[in-house]
């Protein structure tokens, strides 16, 4: 049940594409009670050096970003545009991803899937109109989550590294730095800044808007930001694919589901 918390969370923030917070003085009063009780948390975590500055902006983002900016744009953009044009748009940006995949998952000596990740690229590419159309599933061939390039170094022993919560995006490690070697393969290295905060956009609405039914979880927990940043990282060793003792298969099986259903 905890991995549904993470999903959540990382989702809301990662699909805040605009960061803007107007200033009145409550709201100046609230944030320094925040800093200052930020400042006083003790690090909890490992991986966490710098739990009161993260707490904090888990604050704005939770508190401020998410309910007056993320979650209505998403909802909006979900309930006015037609599903397929949403479905052409979220297949088109998908198969963008393959071809990194693909290699990262060579990487990591799973050549089966990275078989099927060239598969469905060059398939959905001609026969899909690009990726607008995925011809590659009605084919047959299994759609398994993206692994980007800070996976495939995890898989061989390089750690997490400092968790941070940033403002207007959401959580990040360290090693996620190094998925900017994804952008260097060809299609991502192809698409401009611009292109790239699109993609980011419309992903992060989509999926923004399917956790809304798992909000009440996230809302009754006692600790939202220890439950998000344990789930976190924990989903980053599972895409890694790095033994974890304790293994709990519904939460797995829950993150699964999640990333296999289609738009």
């Amino acid at each position: 049940m905890t991995t549904r918390f993470l999903r959540l969370t990382c989702i809301a923030v990662t699909a805040s594409f605009a960061v803007g917070c107007s200033s009145v003085p409550e709201q100046e009063s609230e944030n320094t009670e925040i800093e200052t009780a930020a400042a006083q948390v003790e690090p909890s975590h490992p991986n966490d050096p710098f739990e009161g500055f993260n707490r904090a902006m888990w604050e704005i983002n939770y508190e401020y970003l998410d309910p007056y900016l993320v979650r209505p744009v998403s909802l909006a953009y979900v309930d006015y545009t037609p599903v397929p044009i949403r479905s052409g748009i979220s297949n088109f940006l998908a198969n963008l991803d393959e071809p990194a995949s693909m290699i990262n998952n060579l990487i990591m000596g799973n050549g089966e899937k990275a078989v099927d990740h060239f598969n469905r690229f060059w398939i959905n590419s001609s026969f899909g109109l690009l990726g607008l159309i995925d011809v590659a599933s009605a084919a047959g061939i299994t759609k398994y989550d993206d692994k980007s390039f800070s996976d495939a170094v995890g898989h061989y022993g390089v750690g997490n590294g400092p968790y941070f919560m940033v403002p207007g995006y959401g959580p990040i490690t360290t090693r996620e730095v190094t998925e900017q070697v994804d952008g260097l393969y060809a299609p991502l290295s192809l698409i401009s800044f611009w292109g790239s905060l699109g993609k980011w956009a419309f992903e992060g609405m989509e999926k923004r808007a399917m956790v809304v039914p798992q909000e009440s979880i996230l809302y009754d927990s006692p600790d939202p930001y220890a439950l998000t940043r344990e789930i976190y990282i924990q989903r980053r060793d599972f895409k890694a694919e790095i033994d974890i003792e304790e293994f709990d298969q519904e939460e797995e099986d829950f993150i699964d589901d999640y990333l296999d259903e289609e738009y």
